[in-house]
This record gives C-alpha cells, sequence and structure tokens, in this order.
C-alpha cells in the first residue's frame, strides 16, 4: 500500500499553536484560544510534526473554531489537489440545484450527454445525475485524468445497470462538470470562483487556479484540475464545518450538505466508510469513528492530499504533498498523523 510513487519536498515548520483566525470578521470579535487544550495537546502535535517531517509532507494545517492550532509546513503553497475536486465540484452543484438549475432526476438521454470515440449504449444513457453523484452510473467509459490503476480496475462496459454498484469512476466526476456548464452557463472552475472563493475570503486561490483538462484521446468530457494553498482548502472544510454558512451568508445550501454527506454505498462495513455525494464518511456505528470518537467527512487527492472534516469538533484537518515532485505515499500511516492532531482537539 505504501508503493513509492514519486518522494515530496520536505518543509519544516513550528509545530507550536498558532492562533491565525479564519474566519469571515462578520462572524467572531477575535480568535478564541483554547490555551489549556493546546497545552494539554503539546506532545501530540509534537509527534505530528515529526510524522509529517518522517512523510515528506508539503504541509499540515487544523482549524478548531475556525482557528488554526496547527500550522506546520508551506501552508501557502500552491499545490495540485486531484480528486479533492469533487467534494469542490459538489459545492458548487449544490447552489445550482438549489435553484431549480440542475435536475438530480434527470438522465444522460434527456440532457443529451453522449461521449466519443465510443459512443454510450441506451442503457448508459440512463443513468441519472444522481447515479452520478454516487459514482452508481454504470459508464464504464475511458476517462480523463485517470491513472492507470483507474483503468485497469474499470469494469467492463454493461457489466452494470445504471444506480445498482459503486465504481469509484473519474467518467462520473468528469460528466458532471459537462452538465455543470450545460444547465448553468457556467465552467466549474468560473463558479468556484465567483460562488465559493471570493465569498469566503480565500487569499490565494485565482482564476489560473483551475482550468478544463482535455483528454480527447479517451473521452470528450474533461476535467477540471485545481492548484490550492493548504489555508484555502481548509477554508472550504470551514464552509462545510458550519453547515454550508460564511458569516451571515448562506453559500452552500444545508440541507445540500446534509445529502452529500449521506452514506449512499457502503465501501467497508467494520470500519463503517460509506461513499456519499462526492464525499467519504466514516460513520459513528464503525472502527474508525469509534477510534476517533467523531464521525468525520473527508476526500483525498492521490492517497497523499486530504481534506478531513470533524463537525462534531468544529474541526478542520488539511495535509498537503507536493506531488509535482517524487513522493512516497505514507499508506495507513497518515491515518495516525490524523488521529493524533484530532485527538489535539477533542
Amino acid at each position: 500500500m505504501c508503493a513509492v510513487l514519486l518522494l515530496a519536498t520536505s518543509c519544516g515548520g513550528s509545530a507550536e499553536p498558532t492562533t491565525t483566525d479564519l474566519e469571515p470578521s462578520s462572524a467572531t470579535s477575535a480568535p478564541v484560544v483554547q490555551t489549556d487544550a493546546a497545552g494539554r495537546s503539546a506532545a501530540a502535535l509534537a509527534e505530528a510534526a515529526a510524522l509529517a517531517e518522517d512523510f515528506g509532507s508539503a504541509a499540515l494545517l487544523a482549524t478548531n473554531d475556525g482557528n488554526v492550532f496547527f500550522d506546520w509546513g508551506a501552508t501557502e503553497a500552491k499545490l495540485p489537489i486531484h480528486s479533492i475536486r469533487k467534494p469542490l465540484l459538489g459545492a458548487v452543484f449544490g447552489i445550482h440545484v438549489a435553484a431549480g438549475e440542475i435536475d438530480l432526476d434527470a438522465t444522460l438521454e434527456e440532457l443529451g450527454i453522449d461521449d466519443t470515440p465510443n459512443p454510450l449504449a441506451a442503457e448508459e444513457k440512463q443513468a441519472t445525475v444522481r447515479d452520478l453523484l454516487m459514482s452508481r452510473s454504470g459508464v464504464y467509459h475511458a476517462a480523463a485524468a485517470e491513472i492507470q490503476a483507474m483503468r485497469d480496475a474499470r469494469p467492463e462496459r454493461g457489466s452494470h445497470p445504471p444506480g445498482t454498484f459503486y465504481y469509484y469512476n473519474n467518467w462520473d466526476f468528469n460528466v458532471l462538470g459537462t452538465i455543470f456548464e450545460q444547465q448553468t452557463g457556467a465552467t466549474v472552475c468560473e463558479a468556484f470562483l465567483n460562488e465559493i472563493a471570493i465569498p469566503i475570503g480565500m487569499q490565494d486561490f485565482t482564476a489560473q487556479d483551475c482550468r478544463l483538462g482535455y483528454e480527447r484521446q479517451w473521452s470528450s468530457h474533461p476535467a477540471y484540475p485545481f492548484t490550492m494553498t493548504a489555508r484555502d482548502l481548509a477554508r472550504f472544510g470551514l464552509l462545510y464545518v458550519h453547515g454550508g454558512r460564511w458569516g451571515d451568508q448562506q453559500i452552500v445550501p444545508g440541507w445540500w450538505i446534509d445529502e452529500s454527506w449521506t452514506p449512499y454505498s457502503p465501501l467497508d462495513e467494520a470500519a463503517g466508510i460509506a461513499a456519499g455525494y462526492l464525499w467519504l464518511i466514516a460513520s459513528t456505528d464503525g472502527d474508525v469513528a469509534r477510534e476517533i470518537g467523531h464521525e468525520v467527512f473527508w476526500h483525498t487527492g492521490l492517497g497523499v492530499h486530504a481534506l478531513v472534516v470533524v463537525p462534531d469538533l468544529d474541526l478542520v484537518l488539511v495535509h498537503r504533498m507536493d506531488t509535482t515532485q517524487t513522493f512516497t505515499d505514507p499508506g495507513e500511516e497518515l491515518f495516525r498523523l490524523f488521529a493524533l492532531v484530532i485527538g489535539a482537539a477533542a
């Protein structure tokens, strides 16, 4: 599981708690510094920093009650987020579902969606937008932004009817982007900038940090890769911790976050891990949540970038690797690092 892919640039940093306020000024008067909690967790945070150093991590940032209590490494560095683009898509999707512009029960056929170089079969076109959000489309067409392991694991075309089988499928995610643009008139990149990044005051994100990535030899539907800093990604997580609100503004509908965090597809019943709409969930009745002590929502990119949200603790954790360089996947050891940081805020 810890196969060497590419070793990230090691970025040192302080393990001391900091008190940077990520909240909008209208929501808090001053950072709330939990000095007792910080004192009790100093050893855990120092251990987490040592692990991050050993892993070759680029950055590690954690917030509690909207305040940064752990800031390690290059949290201001823009790096690819890989598959964490999917929760970002989910956020703008929810805004436009609520506006009545996207019908989750519309089929690909009704929306006029097809593909090249290999067209969709009639049965594949019966997949709904909701099926795509749940990674249950049953469409196993080649896609942009797939790594070889995804191509090797892809089921045979026609092997599962729409809505019946979970498969983590970049075709579904990319086509959601096409549907979004078709139904709203804006690309995912444009919508995220104007409807999420600017309203929540992202410090670093610009229009140049998201693009459409075509690989037409596989599919006519592009991916939409993002680059983002750890501190901006933490702001996005904080938006979800607070039910889609930022200050006095409802950015993402709260009911959409609830739907997105509903476990539709069990992935590991003993661990309590399931998939929602473009998020992974560790429910309270599984081993992961019991070990951490709380329900957890997250997504990863290449298995090493991570956005972790623990609403019960008002906690967001972001881990980054410089995947533009060679790096080593720490595998399950990353979970130990996350548990240390989450435990420090519990």
